[in-house]
């Protein structure tokens, strides 16, 4: 069997290494010029670190990343709302890690091009159609670099990964439209700074309508470690107005992000400060799509992104890619017929990816900052005044519950209870 992969983003990548490990050939076809590590942190969940250590990918993430320990959620004014253990100090068998989204993908495009081989991931390929049989599937790509001749490749599977602009979606659903914005401009940055709290903490303060994030994704040398935040404000009604462009490279003012950062307060450590040392911010607008109907078409399916495109609250949105990644691979080295194959990961993936979309949109676990915001806007004595700390957990666990990655779940899993036997 030979798969067609388009995209080498994060899940396009996870899917090539998961699918080699299961002795299936994949080629990945990326219109970029380069796989460059583009982005700042992302958080990446324990049940999709699972996945990732079972490839063997675990000793380069820790040489990368940050084993995330304790998450603090806050309110504007710094007072906590809740907290808990991460990863391994929650009881996972494997972390929780934060660490840099392009280099999270160097770890798994190195990965790629050491057991595939070089030639295994091809640059300046952009999709621009395909052709099915009862033999396979023909893809046409054009140069996206030069604007030479294109390429024709032929395999058994095409699989979008090719993100929230992806072309194989289009074909599919050509009135779809541009995506989903809820009116919050995200504006991201990272720096070196004195480490918060034991360097492997994270704080989110403030509900969806405003919101700073910050996290640390690389270790700490010489008493300074490198120190993501993201301050998240709702600029518009995304009912009415359209998205600002979406890139990861998009580069923002930082004189127009520092009154807003002034707006929150995080115990022990200067906001504001922090976003002013940074040499360079970037911004993008918070879309997200409607889940589908079906991704699957005959011999082609859609992946991350390209299927299931989420707010990126809850930690899941490369979580879920990697996830999508495992159940496809082992639909296509079980099934007797590739169509079978994708059949089968679509009916394992897209409802619980819809599930996921839909939770995203209220908040995710980051909800109980809302709540608490809408029951006491001016702050508070004891949160348990405010809510019931049973309600915040429901929330919490409610939301880890269904994404897949508390503890229990984990445990519970086919997977895990297979790995245990």
């Amino acid at each position: 069997m030979k798969v067609i992969i388009v995209g080498a983003g994060i899940g396009g990548l996870t899917t090539a290494l998961m699918l080699h490990r299961r002795g299936i050939r994949a080629e990945i076809y990326e219109q970029s010029s380069a796989v460059r590590e583009v982005g700042v942190g992302i958080n990446t969940l324990p049940h999709a670190i699972r996945e990732l250590a079972e490839i063997g990918l675990l000793p380069a993430l820790d040489n990368t990343g940050i084993r995330t320990r304790e998450l603090f959620y806050y309110n504007r004014q710094g007072q906590e709302v809740w907290r808990e253990m991460r990863g391994v100090d929650a009881g996972h068998p494997v972390p929780q890690f934060s660490i840099h989204r392009g280099r999270l993908q160097k770890v798994i495009h190195d990965a790629v091009i050491d057991r595939l081989g070089p030639a295994s991931v091809r640059t300046g390929h952009a999709l621009s159609g395909f052709i099915q049989d009862e033999g396979g599937v023909t893809a046409h790509f054009t140069d996206s670099v030069r604007g030479a001749a294109g390429t024709t490749v032929r395999g058994d599977v095409l699989i979008a990964a090719d993100g929230i602009h992806s072309a194989a979606r289009r074909l599919f659903y050509p009135h779809e439209g541009a995506p989903s914005w809820n009116g919050v401009l995200m504006w991201r940055g990272a720096t070196e700074w004195k480490p918060w709290r034991d360097g492997r903490s994270m704080a989110i303060g403030g509900g969806m309508g405003a919101k700073f994030v910050l996290y640390p994704i690389a270790e700490a040398e010489g008493g300074r470690q490198l120190i993501n935040w993201v301050v998240n404000i709702r600029m518009a009604d995304g009912a009415t107005s359209p998205p600002p462009k979406e890139s990861w490279s998009r580069v923002a003012q930082r004189s127009l992000v520092l009154p807003y950062a002034k707006r929150f307060k995080i115990p022990d450590f200067d906001v504001e400060t922090l976003v002013e040392a940074t040499p360079q911010a970037f911004e993008y607008p918070m879309c997200d799509r409607d889940p589908l109907p079906r991704w699957t078409f005959g011999r082609v399916t859609l992946l991350g992104d390209a299927a299931h495109p989420m707010y990126p609250v809850g930690s899941n949105g490369a979580s879920q890619a990697i996830l999508d990644a495992r159940s496809l691979a082992d639909a296509l080295a079980r099934a007797e017929h590739p169509r079978q194959a994708l059949w089968d990961y679509e009916r394992d993936r897209l409802p619980k990816t819809a599930e996921v979309v839909r939770m995203n949109r209220k908040g995710g676990p980051e909800r109980v900052i809302d709540e608490v915001e809408k029951r006491a806007p001016a702050g508070f004595a004891n949160v348990e005044d405010v809510i019931p700390r049973a309600e915040l957990k429901a929330i919490v666990g409610g939301y880890a519950g269904t994404a897949g990655f508390s503890v229990e779940t984990e445990r519970s899993s086919p997977e895990r209870r297979a790995a245990n036997a």
